[in-house]
């Protein structure tokens, strides 16, 4: 059940006007079962001073493109009032004509586009007005009787609202009817959601709460556990299990969507989700429609419900079946634009972002990590208004022409272009190894800044959990992972491109990286120093590469690896046999797995760096004694020996690497394959012949 957040003590030392509105705003969206994620809006009519020292009533509303949960004043728009009220008298207006209209009524240009319900809030004579999309008032407004059970809940006080997209002629039509109920203290917008009101802030936070908790009473006191959804017909796997399924199948996901463009995927198996998934009636239930015309941008009219039976296991049927039917709903989806489209529309990606799997959860997809999860917040919402709406009736939804003119509605989509625009590695996870390190770091930070999700892997999972958190902090939420891994440990790399594709989906880049080095004369050089060498720098980086072919071979959509070899791959390094054949089996592995590569897209490029002393765990052990005394200098020497032997006289950086790195991996060397870079400054003995 929900409840007030309202902190008297937090509220007290607030200034009033639009400090309160963004401290209401706020609590409002805090609790998803009170209001969409990017959904509702709210407004306060207050009195400012304009640049002219004249005291001028504004109401500051939303404005578009923001969500309540994190809100703050730069997100509102303050309107002239004394512009907006003449609108009243209109008998219509189109959106364009609003929109250009209410463009003129700012009080500051720099201040967001105002909310597509803007006049909604402007219409109703109230100070503090609230439109939000409640769990249980949606689940009201979306039965068959959802207006007999509003009138069993709250009398005479409501006022009903027959379905019209939001604009004008919704927001005229919702004040005449408030204005010609004098008892109404709350509109039922058909099929979208609640709008509440009060003469203050606080007041009008408490009766959006106030109304919200009639209706889940009621709701809930109707709602039989064991009829959910038509009663349970498949129970959920074991956790394991179910997560074991989703990691197997989620690349051949990530491959069928991802039509033009690349999507990140998210897996969810949360009690409601598999309670909804393993329902008797939820495959023909899912398929009514969207449960508030908010979701569609972000969930599409339907999600995607597989016909799987659990029980089975059969992981390659699921995925046979996975593939099967994301191109049926891409097709149905093509049909379904070209039905209702209006001249000028752009069809937007067709397949699913919802796909749902008995037994085992919910797989969102989206062109980030955050977008999936706003997909999959969202049909969170869904679920439990259809729980309610189906505790009251039947579940009823928008009609397909309806639904289509929401989702492609430019207003709608104006939102989405509030949006950066897309980076070159937009869309791109990548997978680095010895990620806690130099190199590893840096190159994460890089193709980061540049759009891509990273995962960190490294026998240091501190470190590597470090960087993740500075590059989370600075980018957003889960755009990098750290996971445990020693590459030549063949259960440990499986297991870390398994929990890469339970987290994202699959993996785009691969960069080859950890490693380590060690100096002997070759007549000291121990067989231990040998297969230690081997094993990091040769099976370590096979290891790694083979499982992320497999990958890429079930995602079928392409992909790059990046080996970071040595200029003694090509050199022949003084005491240091053991390491530089190492890395020279590392450059022709490389072309070995571009030659097969090549058919399934997948490109295999090597950088020959050398010297990288800077921010190095291999350069602070033994290894800088060791080449020190093998060059008859001083340790403290050694970057001004590396730099002087070179012919642009330069020391090479973990930032020069990454620079490298981020060449080959993008669409720059699209035809670039089986290739060697050295970064090293000019070292002539290593030049390649």
């Amino acid at each position: 059940m929900v409840q007030s957040l309202w902190n008297s003590s937090e509220a007290s030392g607030l200034q009033g006007g639009l400090d309160e509105l963004v401290y209401r705003s706020n609590l409002i969206g805090a609790d998803r079962r009170v209001c969409n994620w990017g959904g509702g809006n709210t407004s306060t009519k207050t009195t400012v001073q304009d640049f002219r020292g004249r005291d001028v009533e504004v109401m500051y509303v939303k404005g578009s493109g923001s969500d309540l949960a994190t809100m703050k004043a730069g997100n509102f728009t303050g309107l002239r009032m004394e512009d907006i009220r003449p609108l009243f008298e209109r008998d219509s207006m189109s959106d364009e004509a609003m929109v250009a209209y209410l463009g003129h009524c700012m009080i500051d240009s720099k201040h967001p586009r105002a909310s597509i319900e803007t006049l909604l809030h402007a219409f109703l004579p109230f100070k503090h007005v609230d439109h939000t999309h409640p769990d249980a008032i949606i689940s009201l407004c979306c039965a068959d009787n959802g207006k007999q059970a509003a009138r069993e809940i709250f009398g005479d006080r409501f006022v009903w609202v027959p379905y019209v997209r939001p604009g004008f002629t919704l927001s005229k039509m919702i004040a005449e009817a408030v204005l010609a109920n004098p008892k109404a203290e709350l509109v039922l917008m058909e099929k979208h959601g609640l709008v509440t009101w009060g003469e203050t802030s606080e007041a009008s936070y408490a009766q959006t709460i106030k109304i919200i908790s009639e209706a889940e009473a009621y709701i809930e006191d109707r709602v039989k556990e064991s009829k959910l959804f038509g009663g349970l017909k498949h129970p959920p796997l074991q956790s394991d299990i179910r997560r074991s399924i989703a990691s197997q199948v989620m690349p051949t996901v990530r491959g069928a969507v991802s039509d033009p463009n690349k999507m990140i995927l998210s897996f969810d198996d949360h009690d409601d989700v598999l309670a909804f998934v393993g329902g008797q009636d939820s495959p023909k239930l899912s398929q009514v429609g969207a449960a508030c015309p908010d979701h569609l941008v972000h969930t599409k009219v339907v999600p995607l419900f597989i016909d799987w039976t659990p029980d089975t296991g059969d992981v390659d049927d699921l995925k046979l079946k996975l593939k099967q039917e994301i191109s049926k709903y891409k097709e149905q989806y093509k049909a379904y634009f070209e039905r209702n489209q209006n001249e000028g529309d752009v069809m937007s990606e067709a397949a699913p972002r919802v796909i749902l799997i008995p037994g085992v959860g919910m797989i969102n997809t989206g062109k980030s990590w955050a977008a999936s999860q706003v997909s999959g917040a969202l049909y969170h919402r869904a679920i439990a208004v259809m729980r309610g709406a189906t505790a009251l009736g039947e579940f009823v939804s928008l009609s397909g022409n309806e639904s289509y003119n929401v989702e492609y509605w430019p207003l709608e989509l104006y939102k989405l272009t509030l949006a950066p625009p897309e980076a070159e590695f937009s869309r791109k996870i990548a997978f680095i190894t010895g990620g806690a390190g130099g190199i590893g770091s840096e190159t994460a930070r890089r193709l980061v800044a540049e759009g891509a999700h990273v995962v960190l892997a490294d026998l240091n999972l501190e470190g590597a959990q470090k960087v993740a958190a500075e590059i989370n902090d600075k980018y957003g939420d889960n755009r990098a992972i750290a996971v445990p891994m020693d590459v030549t440990n063949e259960e440990a790399v499986q297991a870390a491109y398994t929990e890469t594709s339970l987290v994202y989906g699959g993996v785009d880049i691969i960069v080859n990286n950890a490693g380590l080095a060690t100096s002997s004369p070759f007549d000291e050089t121990s067989l231990k120093e040998w297969n230690l060498n081997i094993q990091v720098l040769g099976t370590g980086y096979f290891l790694v590469a083979r499982e992320a072919f497999k990958v890429m071979k079930q995602q079928a959509i392409g992909g790059n690896m990046v080996f970071i070899a040595s200029k003694n791959a090509v050199y022949a390094g003084k005491n240091a046999s053991a390491y530089s054949a190492a890395k020279a089996l590392e450059a022709h592995l490389a072309r070995c797995i571009a030659t097969e590569g090549g058919e399934y897209g997948i490109r295999v490029n090597t950088i020959l760096p050398d010297a990288i002393l800077q921010g190095s765990a291999i350069w602070n052990s033994n290894w800088r004694n060791e080449r020190a005394a093998a060059y008859g200098i001083q340790p403290d020497q050694l970057e001004d020996y590396y730099r002087k032997r070179t012919t642009l006289l330069v020391n090479i950086f973990p930032k020069d690497i990454a620079e490298g790195i981020a060449f080959f991996a993008s669409s720059k060397a699209d035809k670039t394959t089986g290739c060697m870079l050295t970064i090293d400054g000019g070292v002539p003995a290593a030049f390649t012949r």
